[in-house]
């Protein structure tokens, strides 16, 4: 594999995974809410479940692919709800000035867990990028690991990034000395709009 190859498939990985999806709501609503520790938390979740999603993707065959799409297709709709859930949970705190209810460290990288799972935007991706990043006159499984890591680094320094910076937003927010209701209220807010969205915008990933 020469190196225009991967700088070519890291640019288009970087364009791919910057655009804000579920994976990238998630993490933000999550540091708005929580701080930047649990952001990072939900972060390790996402991670994790993407390495899944990659596996799926490299050595899977048109058979596999062809088997799965049926539980890609119902994982889907579960993330779908679950981040309805999400968003209309936080809306109801918003209108019944609830204060914010933090989550823990197992629950941050379970929620980021599972949204990414649900995710099937990799799974397409991969399949649908990887065989033109591959070349016949090198090992198949080589190159094939080689993108997929260069992938998850990408995808790990961006949420990553995304994370400390809806942090950096919220201790901007808290430093204001805004009331605490009040700022209860906007994080409630914002993270409604944040998980409504991110599961619209799941509901309208293509082919599934």
């Amino acid at each position: 594999m020469s190196i225009a190859t991967l700088i070519s498939f890291s640019l288009i990985s970087i364009a791919f995974i910057a655009m804000p999806g579920p994976n990238v709501l998630i993490v933000v609503s999550t540091s708005l809410q929580a701080g930047k520790t649990r952001g990072l938390q939900t972060v390790a979740g996402t991670s994790c479940a993407m390495v899944l999603q990659l596996v799926i993707a490299a050595v899977g065959t048109s058979w596999l692919l062809t088997t799965v799409t049926e539980g890609l297709f119902w994982l889907k709709w579960c993330g779908v709800i679950y981040l309805f859930y999400l968003g209309f949970s936080a809306l109801r705190k918003f209108y019944r000035h609830q204060s914010i209810v933090k989550p823990s460290a197992a629950g941050s990288f379970s929620r980021g867990f599972w949204v990414s799972l649900t995710n099937p935007k990799t799974i397409l991706f991969f399949s649908a990028f990887l065989p033109q990043f591959v070349s016949t006159d090198s090992s198949y499984m080589q190159q094939v690991a080689i993108l997929s890591l260069c992938f998850w680094l990408i995808a790990a320094f961006i949420d990553c990034s995304y994370a400390v910076l809806a942090a950096r937003v919220k201790w901007l927010l808290e430093s204001r000395q805004i009331e605490n209701q009040k700022l209860n209220r906007l994080q409630n807010g914002f993270s409604a709009i944040l998980y409504i969205g991110a599961g619209s915008l799941l509901a309208n990933t293509n082919k599934f």
